[in-house]
């Protein structure tokens, strides 16, 4: 009997009639077709032999195990050996070839190669470079570093340029300067850690203090245009804001029975210098020039007082020629009072009376009237003057010659 296997022969009843051998399926093989030619398997269960399928670019041989698994090549994986491991890209005629990630990945796309889960910061197809706000360190490792540049200040990334061995910021963001944006820049100050832009209401010139404020406070420096304050917000003493609001311009001064102040600025100094000047009074006689208009000893009157308006100069001019006029009038009044003074004394007429023991003399003396007329010296109707002189005093009784 030929007893061929009823799977694996294409008769059970026919065989070779000397070996015995009989005609076996694909696949099959041995005098009765009962096992698995090379490249076949024995699939569990059905107990029919299956082709092995191996990919004969990934795999060493045709043949494979009892679950069908082929024996592959470094670099391929899969049941068939038709696909390339983990590491490993691009399925060739040859073998798989590994991925190039720089030791930060052990995975790449099977096909493109590109890189996939890239470890240590990096970034790229093969993990060739650092991750955004990470630099390349120097250290032998190669790792990737954080940057020391925040991203409020900065654009966050940064890298070590030749020559140096610490990294510095690509780009700063307004208002901030330094290797490591960090510090404000002019105009600029540091609130909380944050650089805000000096607020000084437009009255600063960068040219003359670039700094403009103070960096730890906001303070503002050097105020022009007459204004004062922590945010040059105010006019200075001595100057009022324009009908517009915006300029400070100075105070006109009016003239009364209180004392005016004016301020004026020097040309090299933010503060102003206030004097006072005394209100001149029609009835008041000031005897030198210093109770009119008293001026400091300081280097910075003469600039004061070109500071002062034309018109308040003038005033000021005027004021004192007429103080000087009156001064002068008064000076030649009295005088002349004085002159007339001592001319009536020594001019004043007088008279002496000599008696006698039988008349009266009487003698005149004065420079203006040397013929004085005596005729009225004595009243009484009886009495008569002689042509000499002579005043005869007559009475009832006695007859005196004078």
């Amino acid at each position: 009997l030929c007893n061929c296997s009823a799977v694996g022969s294409v008769s059970a009843a026919e065989c070779n009639s000397t070996t015995g051998q009989c005609l076996c399926l694909e696949g099959y093989v041995g005098l009765r077709c009962e096992s698995c030619a090379e490249g076949f398997y024995l699939e569990p269960g059905s107990q029919r032999c299956q082709p092995c399928s191996c990919n004969p670019s990934g795999s060493i041989s045709t043949r494979c195990d009892g679950s069908g698994k082929c024996q592959c090549k470094v670099g391929v994986t899969d049941l068939k050996c038709d696909r390339c491991s983990d590491g490993y890209y691009r399925f060739n005629k040859t073998t798989c070839e590994p991925c190039q990630c720089n030791n930060h990945s052990t995975t790449c796309d099977r096909l493109t190669g590109t890189c996939l889960h890239c470890r240590d910061n990096t970034e790229g197809n093969h993990c060739e470079r650092c991750k955004e706000g990470f630099y390349l360190s120097t250290h032998p490792a190669h790792g990737c570093d954080h940057c020391p540049c925040s991203t409020v200040a900065s654009t966050g990334t940064c890298r070590i340029y030749p020559g140096e061995t610490v990294p510095r910021c690509d780009s700063c963001k307004t208002g901030y300067i330094g290797p490591n944006c960090n510090e404000c820049d002019s105009g600029y100050y540091n609130s909380d850690s944050i650089c805000v832009r000096c607020d000084c209401n437009g009255n600063v010139d960068p040219a003359q203090s670039p700094s403009v404020c103070k960096p730890e406070s906001g303070e503002c420096i050097g105020c022009l245009y007459h204004t004062t304050g922590f945010h040059c917000e105010q006019c200075e003493e001595g100057y009022v804001r324009d009908p517009e609001g915006t300029n400070c311009t100075r105070k006109e001064p009016t003239l009364g029975p209180e004392t005016g102040e004016f301020t004026t600025s020097s040309p090299n100094a933010s503060k102003a210098t206030t004097f006072s000047t005394a209100v001149i009074n029609s009835t008041s006689l000031p005897t030198t020039i210093q109770t009119i208009f008293p001026i400091s000893s300081s280097d910075n009157s003469t600039s004061a007082l070109a500071d002062v308006s034309w018109t308040q100069f003038n005033i000021i001019i005027l004021t004192v020629i007429i103080i000087v006029v009156v001064l002068l009038m008064g000076f030649v009044g009295a005088v002349y009072m004085y002159r007339e003074y001592q001319n009536r004394k020594l001019n004043a007429p007088f008279w002496t009376i000599e008696l006698k023991e039988d008349n009266i003399s009487f003698s005149s003396y004065h420079d203006s009237i040397p013929n004085a007329d005596v005729s009225g010296l004595l009243e009484d109707d009886g009495n008569e003057v002689a042509p000499n002189g002579q005043l005869t005093l007559t009475t009832p009784m006695h007859n005196y010659k004078a």
